[in-house]
């Protein structure tokens, strides 16, 4: 399976689709994909979520990822309806999308599931114990299991007292620490209107 756009980074059809067409832009400011879902509802939001390789990733990121994106989608045009582009980080209990994410985290309390029955259940929480091949190793009550990538149909962080404290520490070494660290609005979203049909 294609690590861009497999499952937990792209869902739906149209959610690759997407993919296809953002990557490489994201890609070619230095960012990476951590997952895009397009919501329909009484409003279509694109949701990009972005990070850096490195992590940390800004407001000002998501502002210039929001520009980018949004001027290609206009030429490329795969969204008939109004939409709402929305561009934000992953957070701190962010969603863990492609594999190295779970080597990257190894030691943090995870949450994950399975689209099918693994040993009678599809839910599963413990430690991440990093990676084998392209199994995902997570230590539960009965030990340490590996759950194939592939299997996964959602995986995100826990938020603990360790993870927040990594985060920070994290910011504090790439000198972004600020009094708001722990505020959700470290982690507001840059949202656009963009629409193929122009104004009406």
């Amino acid at each position: 399976m294609d690590n861009m756009t497999n499952d937990l980074i792209a869902k739906a059809a149209i959610d690759r689709r997407m993919a296809e067409i953002i990557t490489p832009v994201i890609e070619d400011l230095g960012y990476e994909l951590v997952r895009v879902r397009l919501m329909s509802g009484k409003n279509t939001i694109l949701q990009i979520m972005a990070d850096k390789p490195e992590g940390g990733i800004e407001v000002d990121d998501c502002a210039k990822i929001s520009t980018a994106v949004g001027a290609t989608l206009d030429v490329e045009d795969p969204i008939v309806d109004e939409y709402a582009l929305e561009v934000s980080s992953p957070g701190i209990d962010r969603p863990l999308t492609r594999l190295k994410d779970f080597e990257n985290f190894e030691g943090y309390e995870a949450k994950i599931e399975t689209t099918e029955l693994i040993d009678g259940r599809r839910r599963f929480k413990g430690q991440l114990a990093g990676i084998d091949g392209r199994d995902v190793l997570i230590n539960v009550e009965e030990g340490t299991i590996g759950l194939q990538f592939d299997w996964l149909s959602d995986a995100k962080l826990v938020l603990t007292d360790e993870l927040i404290s990594e985060m920070l520490r994290q910011r504090k070494a790439a000198g972004i620490l600020n009094e708001n660290a722990l505020n959700e609005d470290t982690f507001d979203e840059i949202e656009t209107e963009a629409s193929d049909e122009g104004e009406d």
